[in-house]
């Protein structure tokens, strides 16, 4: 679960998700010094699931707009990233 983290719009048709998820995941280490391990995606972005992306777990949420990522760091304790509610993203 994650309550905090950097939204980032990229709309460019040209890339890939991953891509995508290596240009986010590099300005958040530059901005804030630390490295995500969580991103936050629309469904529609991951029409073969949940992935990894060099060690940023890519999870499906329906509350993130499309071209949107959603990156920082998994709260404490927790093993496999799983979706924040509703809430944790307003």
């Amino acid at each position: 679960m994650m309550r905090v983290g950097m939204l980032w719009l990229d709309d460019s048709p040209g890339r890939s998700l991953e891509e995508k998820v290596r240009r986010a995941a590099a300005y958040y280490r530059q901005k804030y010094g630390q490295q995500p391990n969580l991103c936050y995606v629309h469904p529609a972005m991951l029409p073969q699931g949940a992935r990894e992306v060099d060690g940023v777990a890519v999870r499906p949420l329906k509350d993130i707009l499309p071209h949107h990522l959603w990156l920082g760091v998994a709260e404490e304790g927790q093993e496999t990233p799983q979706p924040a509610s509703a809430v944790a993203v307003a």
